[in-house]
């Protein structure tokens, strides 16, 4: 994703969820501090999706019900806490998309193991990237932002984990995107989350079309999906 592409829509974003852009570029660039120190010298640079079948595995109460989809895909991408549970059930993650907001110790763990973990940094998770990054194997670290990319940090499209996990697997070229444990509709969240929610239905119907895609995820919604025209 060109920033010049993006920054349109995440000016979109900020006036509607009262974000402050300056607090994102404060994140990214403790980020970028923390990363410059290291000795690592590559994030991410070796992952490559092309011609695979991605399952970008959501964390909603459905995921259970769904495992079957990530169990046939080629290759898995979990958004946060959806990493747990499916470790839990026995599905290896292959990458995991995070902003450290549910169960951090995970993502420190699967870099770890050296699978590659997209944090993410945004206004308000300075302090726990200052936390948990330097716990990680950082050769296996991914930095984003959504802001614009400072190196190492780097903007691959997106807002919430789920959707900036299908933006990175489209960027590492994936060739089919299916959605397990995904609810855009989800009764048990709260006002702020399912303002999110919305954005994140509006990236993927936005990343279809800039495909030339179809996901199964929104069959059945796209009518009632305010359409993004950067």
């Amino acid at each position: 994703m060109d920033f010049n592409t993006w920054e349109p829509v995440y000016e979109r974003i900020l006036a509607d969820m009262g974000y402050d852009r300056v607090d994102d570029e404060r994140a990214r660039d403790v980020y970028a501090g923390l990363l410059r120190a290291s000795e690592a010298d590559t994030f991410g640079d070796g992952l490559d999706f092309t011609g695979e079948r991605v399952a970008i595995a959501g964390a909603a109460p459905s995921l259970e019900d769904e495992l079957a989809t990530a169990r046939a895909a080629d290759t898995v991408v979990a958004a946060s806490s959806a990493g747990q549970r499916l470790l839990a059930n026995g599905i290896a993650v292959d990458c995991l998309v995070t902003d450290l907001d549910g169960e951090p110790d995970t993502a420190v763990r699967l870099t770890n193991y050296e699978t590659p973990v997209a944090i993410h940094a945004h206004g308000d998770n300075a302090i726990v990237i200052r936390e948990y990054v330097p716990r990680c194997r950082l050769d296996s670290v991914i930095p984003t932002t959504q802001a614009a990319p400072r190196h190492p940090v780097r903007n691959f499209g997106g807002f919430t984990d789920g959707d900036r996990a299908a933006f990175l697997a489209d960027h590492f070229g994936a060739s089919e995107l299916v959605f397990p444990g995904w609810a855009f509709d989800d009764p048990t969240v709260g006002p702020t989350k399912r303002r999110k929610l919305r954005w994140a239905e509006r990236l993927l119907h936005w990343l279809e079309r800039r495909r030339g895609d179809r996901f199964g995820v929104l069959d059945g919604r796209r009518d009632g999906i305010d359409p993004i025209d950067p």
